[in-house]
């Protein structure tokens, strides 16, 4: 069984390729040539982030970011909350 990636889009549990093999495989022959091009060049600390980014395309989540972006400019309450600052502590 290949390894998959979880997330939720739209509310909804989704499973996305994990591997760089699987990702690549999903992709249309450009998006191959493109992502090719440029994860031989992915320094090893940011591939899981690039892989990801790359698992994620053309599933609506780019959309789904840019309205809650968006939402927050207005100033709208999203319902975040803070998560504390670096090298606080929960008693």
């Amino acid at each position: 069984m290949d390894a998959t990636m979880k997330t939720v889009i739209g509310g909804k549990l989704v499973e996305l390729p994990g591997t760089i093999a699987a990702v690549r495989a999903a992709m249309d022959p450009e998006q191959a040539e493109q992502f090719d091009r440029e994860i031989e060049h992915v320094p090893a600390a940011e591939l899981p982030a690039t892989l990801v980014r790359w698992a994620l395309a053309g599933t609506g989540a780019d959309d789904e970011d840019e309205a809650l972006f968006e939402r927050l400019a207005r100033g709208e309450d999203v319902g975040a909350t803070d998560a504390g600052s670096p090298g606080s502590q929960v008693a």
